[in-house]
């Protein structure tokens, strides 16, 4: 019996629990947003009660291998992964890429005469005014997406970047534990707009709320959605079949017959039609998750400090 798996998403525990059970593998799962994932495992690292780290963006398993909580693996899939879907050591593998965007009421956008957000500036407009909700950078990887989106738009000059981050602080009402706590509250028109992962905006548009997609024309960040074997896992041999099941084509080719809105990481499984068309146009780039893993901590200190808590 594999013991609990800490995972940061929760689309794995309420989709995939059938095609788990053709592994033969009894997975016990501890949703957990990132921050608060590592935070665990880094605590749990002389006796670890977890055999797989599975859901974070990539930067947080670059803080868990800079924590030295992990144990290199490669799965039966490794060498057909693009170099930026995998850890250049194989402490981690991602499964799936995971675009973020702009998720605005299409109502509140029609009331105060807005177009959808088209560039990072747009959402600094007064009309946004406490109307914006987005994540909480000491808790979630989404937030932390976010922010090294900001920084890779202004070229890496973090001054820059911070100068917009403070600009856009008096039109964020709340700052959310999870990455798609407000997503919710925007499709109520509680709150006007924020910046989610696309299976969280998708959901959300899929439940019937009235929302509007959209990019920014500079770009913006895509994570890749991984997976990696705990250092000292307890039960590595069924923690390595996990691994093996969740990289194969046979678990990504389940995004789209779940409508499970993540860009497979294997070459062989085909973008959903659906999700195809919403990216289209968009221009994204990745997140560099060594880069991210680096300067994760200074970066969050630094937002706590100067955008947060001004």
């Amino acid at each position: 019996m594999l013991g609990p798996v800490v995972i940061a998403d929760g689309y794995v525990v309420g989709n995939w629990k059938r095609s788990l059970a053709k592994t033969g593998v009894q997975v016990n799962f501890i949703r957990l947003s990132t921050g608060e994932l590592v935070a665990r495992a880094t605590a749990e690292k002389n006796n670890p009660r977890a055999d797989v780290i599975w859901g974070a963006p990539g930067d947080g398993f670059a803080a868990a291998k800079e924590a030295g909580i992990l144990e290199p693996y490669r799965p039966p899939t490794w060498d057909r992964l693009a170099t930026e879907l995998k850890d250049r050591e194989a402490y981690y593998t991602a499964v799936a890429k995971n675009t973020l965007v702009f998720m605005s009421n299409a109502k509140l956008l029609k009331e105060k005469g807005l177009k959808p957000p088209a560039s990072w500036n747009d959402l600094l407009a007064p009309q946004y005014k406490n109307m914006l909700q987005m994540a909480d950078a000491r808790t979630s990887g989404t937030a932390v997406t976010r922010i090294f989106s900001i920084l890779e738009v202004n070229g890496r000059d973090e001054n820059k970047a911070f100068d917009y981050m403070k600009k856009l602080r008096p039109n964020v009402q709340l700052y959310t534990k999870s990455g798609g706590g407000g997503t919710l509250p925007v499709g109520l028109g509680q709150a006007g707009a924020g910046i989610f992962f696309i299976v969280d905006a998708l959901d959300t548009k899929a439940k019937g709320y009235e929302v509007t997609i959209s990019f920014p024309k500079e770009g913006i960040g895509t994570a890749a959605e991984g997976i990696a074997l705990i250092k000292g896992a307890k039960n590595p041999a069924l923690g390595k079949k996990l691994i093996d099941w969740a990289s194969s084509p046979a678990m990504q080719g389940q995004f789209a017959k779940y409508k499970i809105n993540f860009v497979p990481a294997h070459p062989d499984v085909p973008l959903e039609p659906g999700l195809a068309a919403v990216l289209k146009d968009a221009k994204l780039f990745p997140i560099d998750a060594d880069y991210a893993g680096a300067n994760r901590k200074r970066i969050v200190d630094r937002w706590i400090a100067e955008v947060l808590n001004p």
